[in-house]
């Protein structure tokens, strides 16, 4: 774990919030010519130019079309996407909710105008003015993929899916009859807090968490608890998708919280790996491309904004990562996705997934944000 990593986290978001939008710059009014270059920092496997499978390619049509050059910097997550976006040098962000308020707040992104967007018609009602990229009737960016956050296992050692999160959340023995300690992983990041709070929601119910990011003391101080427990569970704290799968092939890791990306991946390498969504509920995300106060290159931000939501572009970001499309009629007609795809990735259960968003206090009703980060570096170094 990296400093940058929580940089920002110390913000007052909720009061920032309040003045953001009123002191935002206005959004841009017309667009011209690319200016050939586009730099965007991105969750991995969302910007794919064929290197690794030449049939996952949404990048080479878009340099070749508009003639922007297309820059990826990979962030492991959102507390780094935050920090990298407040040093600057950067065109655009896919932000998940646990980002966008900060940015926002920070005035590290700015408006965008939708009209500039021609296929903004074809966005998922669902998805319109969530509150994670509109503030105050301003919208803050346009809409990539979303899903949620699965539990992995190894088909190995669960001939069966397991059914709960107490997989990794419990000392227990698993179905191959070994104990789970040192065999399961938890994300490296404080918003983790909140899976632990929607299992205890479900499993601890007197507790009355309504919802898992808005914790009152009492609340909050029983998800670090249970926290503190899995912690003597847990290999490995991760954020880089590439270890956590090594981890999986090398390092007896049985079961862990996962993006379907890692499934994905692995199961294409042959590796004996299933994910569910356990009956306590997921938490997931909501990704945003945002622009950046300073973008050097808005033309070809927006020229990429309105690619993205291209059906064709939806539906191969989402057979690749195992997310859902932003747009609808990307479901359909995707040779990539096929037919069952977004059914299999969970196209339905939108009503279902606690999507990740910037905890605020609201007044000191509920913990904020920066205690998050402070007691999460805490119980990740066994504090």
């Amino acid at each position: 774990m990296s400093a940058p990593h929580f940089a920002l986290s110390g913000m007052l978001v909720g009061t920032l919030l309040a003045s953001a939008a009123v002191q935002a710059a206005e959004s841009v009014q017309s667009i011209g010519a690319g200016e050939g270059r586009l730099d965007i920092i991105a969750w991995a496997g969302y910007i794919e130019r064929g290197d690794t499978d030449k049939a996952y390619d949404w990048v080479t049509g878009f340099e070749q079309s508009t003639g922007c050059k297309v820059n990826v910097k990979i962030a492991g997550t959102s507390d780094e996407m935050v920090s990298l976006m407040a040093k600057g040098g950067y065109d655009l962000v896919t932000a998940s909710g646990d980002a966008s308020l900060r940015l926002i707040a920070g005035k590290r992104v700015q408006p965008i105008n939708t009209a500039l967007i021609p296929n903004w018609k074809s966005l998922d009602p669902r998805l319109k003015d969530a509150p994670w990229y509109v503030v105050d009737g301003q919208t803050y960016g346009t809409p990539y993929q979303w899903g949620p956050n699965v539990l992995a296992y190894n088909t190995e050692a669960f001939k069966q899916a397991p059914t709960s999160w107490a997989t990794i959340f419990e000392a227990q023995t698993l179905a191959d009859g070994k104990g789970n300690a040192g065999r399961v992983q938890a994300y490296d990041g404080p918003i983790y807090i909140a899976d632990a709070a929607l299992y205890l929601k479900s499993t601890k119910p007197e507790l009355g968490i309504e919802d898992p990011y808005q914790l009152n003391e009492a609340q909050y101080a029983a998800a670090l608890e249970l926290l503190r427990q899995q912690h003597k569970l847990i290999h490995r704290y991760w954020h880089d998708v590439t270890v956590q799968m090594n981890d999986f092939k090398n390092e007896g890791v049985v079961a862990f919280s996962a993006w379907p990306f890692q499934v994905n991946a692995l199961k294409a390498e042959g590796q004996p790996i299933a994910s569910t969504v356990p009956v306590e509920g997921a938490t997931g995300w909501a990704d945003t491309t945002m622009l950046h106060a300073k973008a050097a290159h808005p033309n070809c931000a927006y020229q990429w904004m309105n690619w993205q939501l291209e059906a064709k572009v939806q539906g191969d970001v989402s057979a690749w990562f195992g997310s859902l499309p932003v747009v609808p009629a990307a479901c359909k007609d995707n040779e990539l996705l096929g037919a069952e795809g977004c059914a299999t990735n969970g196209f339905d259960q939108f009503d279902k997934i606690a999507f990740w968003k910037t905890p605020q206090s609201e007044g000191g009703k509920y913990v904020p944000y920066s205690r998050w980060t402070q007691d999460y570096i805490s119980i990740m170094g066994g504090r």
